[in-house]
């Protein structure tokens, strides 16, 4: 395992950081079991930074990761969870949640506490309620270590938070299809700059990015390279080539691919692709743009939809069909898996959307959902679906 030194506090990190967003589950609760044993494979491995939040798997993320820490693992790690901005009414609200979150972990203090999520005026309004007062005192009575904020909002706004307080660190989205969203590049340098270490989630676009076979367009391009790298060691290692990260964050959820991103922490030094392999990265980034139709990374902050529309697996498989083509199996998979066949629960096709627009409020990509769904429904959808759902039900009836 490579490490990387926190500028502000000379922790020594981790390159690789355990996300506990999209934890192994069964029947949509999470594996406990499983989910500890990876968390503690991950630590015993090297690991030492592991990030969890207030509202990740409906709010059991924090309990689990307490649970995963006994037996002297809250020993061995760097525990990051962040104040739910949202949820904030008043002054007060920020110790009850802070006393809450440390209970569930299992903890006296949390080492690296966030303000979740951040844009231009969630933070003007979670300033005004005195949220540099609530930091600075649960600092100074050991509650949290270390300051920071993830962030999810224009660049601009991005710098005044970064010069709005003494922060020792800063989490935002970074992969090679996203150098100029959100903070971007530009963000990066900046946070640098200002001596802030730099958490990285969304490094694989919620997996889009590490997709064993990728567009063959894309794989066309990873091919040219000399050295040869999986789709998911290209992405890792771009981020990673930055010496400006510190962290990077990769939600793995599967044995296999815990062992995978552990290898690449191994030999993932900064600078250390060449000016032909970052060209290289350069034109799989264009032809990925032209080739996505809808920029989800799958973080599902826009769920539960009021219709139960699944928003993120309707946009997945959407964007699937558009990369990889096999329009019949894609729209057979749609049909089965946003039509929740296999589990008998209520459906959640794009065309059930009524254009509320409460999903849009919470997308950190974005988003116009609801424009978007319309597309969905008119090309995933339409007269075909009644009988790729027949014919989905008939194979499950032939299997059982």
């Amino acid at each position: 395992m490579l490490y990387r030194t926190m500028p502000k506090n000379n922790d020594t990190l981790s390159v690789l950081g355990f996300g506990c967003m999209r934890l192994p589950t069964v029947d949509g609760a999470i594996d406990e079991e499983r989910a500890i044993a990876q968390i503690r494979t991950a630590v015993d491995s090297g690991v030492n930074y592991l990030d969890t939040a207030w509202p990740y798997h409906g709010g059991e993320s924090e309990p689990l990761l307490g649970k995963a820490l006994k037996d002297g693992y809250r020993d061995k790690v760097k525990v990051a969870t962040k104040l739910p901005p949202w949820r904030v009414k008043k002054r007060e609200d920020m110790d009850k949640i802070l006393d809450a979150q440390l209970k569930k972990l299992g903890t006296d203090h949390v080492d690296y506490y966030l303000v979740h999520a951040l844009a231009g005026f969630s933070w003007d309004t979670i300033k005004a309620q005195g949220v540099c007062d609530f930091l600075e005192q649960a600092k100074k009575d050991g509650r949290i270590v270390n300051a920071g904020f993830s962030f999810h909002g224009f660049v601009d706004d991005f710098k005044r938070i970064v010069d709005a307080y003494d922060w020792v660190f800063c989490q935002i989205q970074y992969n090679f299809m996203d150098q100029e969203f959100q903070a971007g590049s530009e963000g990066l340098k900046y946070a640098a700059s200002k001596d802030l270490g730099v958490v990285i989630m969304e490094p694989l676009r919620g997996g889009n990015l590490a997709l064993p076979s990728p567009p063959p367009e894309v794989a066309a391009i990873w091919d040219e390279a000399e050295t040869k790298r999986s789709p998911v060691e290209w992405a890792l290692r771009w981020v990673w080539n930055h010496p400006e990260v510190t962290v990077l964050l990769s939600g793995m959820n599967d044995e296999s691919h815990i062992k995978q991103n552990l290898a690449i922490a191994d030999e993932a030094q900064a600078n250390s692709l060449t000016a032909d392999e970052l060209s290289l990265v350069d034109r799989a980034t264009a032809k990925y743009q032209e080739l996505m139709q809808v920029g989800c990374t799958g973080c599902a902050y826009c769920m539960p939809c009021p219709m139960n529309v699944q928003i993120p697996r309707c946009f997945d498989f959407y964007n699937r069909m558009h990369m990889f083509g096999n329009e019949d199996v894609m729209k057979s998979l749609y049909a089965n898996f946003v039509g929740n066949l296999t589990t008998n629960d209520a459906p959640g096709f794009a065309e059930q959307c009524v254009a509320c627009g409460e999903c849009m409020e919470k997308c950190p990509q974005g988003i116009r959902i609801p424009d978007v769904l319309k597309k969905v429904a008119e090309e995933m959808e339409g007269p075909g679906l009644q009988e790729r759902i027949e014919m989905v039900k008939a194979h499950l009836s032939a299997g059982a």
